[in-house]
């Protein structure tokens, strides 16, 4: 299952950041390509998974956009992008996130309290991101009813799910030197 996913992983460039091996993939990245083969495998697999009774996707920049875009148009549910600008909009959400590369303000727009909520997001890794997204989900008074994510890498939703959130994930993959490993796939 997943034979587009999984090839494209097994055949992503590593890219030496200090001590960390970064790889370079469409899910995550954009490049080289992102593929409507692998978006539909992708987002066909999520809907397998999931309660598409939501009222809404809610999905992070960058690139979340791509797969909660794809997933919006196959089941029809509003898309929220969670953005790393403020809008002052009413009842805009403000959260920090702090990450292993990154931390800065995200803010969340198009969430009503008690909307039901699935949250689908490209790559876990520390967990920061996810965890900022939650919390302003929960401002918000959403019920957040699935989490997914298509691949998870290091330890990251393991506090989230030690907390009791349902992280689903499509694959779990290990990055060295030599490649990605796909360790586990969804399904």
């Amino acid at each position: 299952m997943l034979p587009i996913l999984t090839q494209t992983l097994k055949d992503a460039p590593i890219v030496q950041r200090g001590d960390y091996h970064y790889f370079i993939h469409p899910i995550t990245d954009g490049v080289p390509e992102l593929t409507p083969a692998l978006l539909s495998e992708v987002a066909d697999r999520i809907i397998e998974l999931v309660d598409t009774s939501v009222d809404r996707i809610v999905t992070i920049e960058s690139m979340g956009i791509p797969i909660g875009t794809v997933l919006a148009m196959k089941t029809g549910i509003p898309l929220a992008i969670i953005r790393k600008r403020r809008y002052d909009l009413p009842n805009e959400v403000a959260v920090h996130q702090h990450t292993g590369y990154s931390k800065g303000e995200l803010y969340l727009n198009g969430i009503n309290e008690g909307d039901r909520v699935m949250l689908v997001d490209d790559v876990i890794s520390t967990g920061g991101t996810m965890k900022a997204v939650i919390r302003a989900l929960e401002i918000a008074g959403a019920e957040i009813c699935d989490i997914v994510i298509v691949i998870e890498r290091g330890e990251g939703a393991q506090p989230l799910r030690a907390a009791g959130h349902d992280v689903k994930t499509l694959v779990l993959v290990d990055v060295d030197a030599d490649g990605v490993v796909v360790k586990s796939v969804l399904g």
